[in-house]
């Protein structure tokens, strides 16, 4: 068994490593923004005794010494797995919303475990295909581990998105910064993972408060995408639930210690989405794109990237679950709202 920090304990990818965490015998604190938080999740795990699963508020994970008191724990933290990160693109202020949140949240948490956390061998970060992934290459290029996107301050700041493809490169360059500079007691690894799909597992009160990938698939099942299919975008998945493992058991391999892991099991597009729900659904079919206004979710006439998942599974040992199985259990994890009529 492990002790374990998690922060933002609430979050979609964030409560299904929780469960995880627990099912494979690890003791946890993850962290919250308020108590109704830590209630909420309590409730999700009943039986689950307080020295097992506890909690700590952190209302900003961007203020100096946020995690300075919450590094220290008794018994004391062997691991901390950080993926408390704002993702989302209503973002007024992106330097405010999304980038000092990333960046302040990622370098103050490591600085507290350093000064604070001797008994910490391993610091999980939670980064992104996007801190991978710059497109300037040519859509037969297939990204690595070694590859970084290499986005300047300024296309950082120029829109949502691109804020938060950044606050994920920044926040995992000063991790690894931090690494190579102040030679801490602890190890880094990180997980960078592209679009994460599946079902949900935390407190929503409807489909409005839904994550934003998740989003997508929640406008193709329930008709919202009928008359268009959403471009895709980034042509690259993976199962929260795989993305869940990926995570403890990069705590649990020693080998894991100082590696960045590309984790998808590969390709995928909204079109696909839709024939996934399509044969298994069939009340929602009258609400699917058919025909033309399939065309914009397909694949691009050129291809499109690759993403080397070879560490994942040699180093790792995931086994990655196939995008029917992913679709189908998240469209059921979101039906229980449709049927009170929310979020439509």
């Amino acid at each position: 068994m492990t002790r374990t920090l998690l922060t933002g304990g609430s979050g979609f990818i964030a409560a299904h490593i929780l469960d995880a965490l627990l099912k494979r015998g690890h003791s946890v604190v993850t962290t919250v923004r308020s108590q109704e938080k830590a209630e909420q999740i309590k409730t999700s795990h009943p039986g689950v005794s307080k020295e097992n699963l506890d909690f700590v508020i952190v209302a900003d994970i961007s203020a100096p010494h946020a995690f300075e008191r919450v590094v220290v724990s008794d018994p004391p933290f062997e691991a901390v797995i950080h993926t408390a990160s704002p993702f989302h693109l209503r973002a007024q202020d992106v330097k405010k919303d999304l980038l000092d949140p990333a960046i302040n949240g990622t370098v103050g948490l490591i600085k507290a475990v350093k000064n604070n956390a001797p008994s910490v061998k391993r610091v999980m970060v939670t980064s992104s295909g996007a801190a991978i992934m710059g497109f300037s290459k040519p859509q037969t290029y297939t990204f690595t581990e070694a590859d970084w996107n290499n986005m300047t301050w300024e296309e950082a700041t120029s829109n949502p998105l691109n804020a938060y493809r950044a606050s994920k490169v920044f926040s995992e360059k000063a991790a690894w910064d931090f690494v190579e500079k102040e030679k801490p007691h602890f190890s880094v690894t990180s997980i960078n993972p592209p679009m994460v799909y599946g079902p949900i597992v935390h407190h929503i009160k409807n489909l409005d408060g839904l994550n934003t990938s998740n989003e997508r698939i929640r406008d193709i099942a329930f008709g919202k995408a009928k008359d268009s299919c959403p471009f895709t975008g980034v042509f690259l998945w993976v199962d929260v639930r795989d993305l869940a493992l990926a995570h403890v058991l990069a705590i649990e391999i020693p080998e894991a210690a100082g590696q960045r892991f590309c984790v998808s099991p590969g390709q995928y597009s909204n079109k696909d989405i839709v024939e996934c729900i399509r044969e298994s659904f069939s009340e929602l079919r009258g609400g699917l794109p058919t025909g033309d206004a399939l065309k914009p979710g397909d694949f691009p006439p050129t291809g499109w990237y690759g993403y080397d998942n070879t560490k994942s599974k040699e180093v790792l040992g995931i086994s990655y679950r196939p995008l029917k199985e992913c679709i189908v259990d998240t469209v059921n994890s979101l039906n229980p709202f449709v049927n009170k009529g929310e979020g439509r």
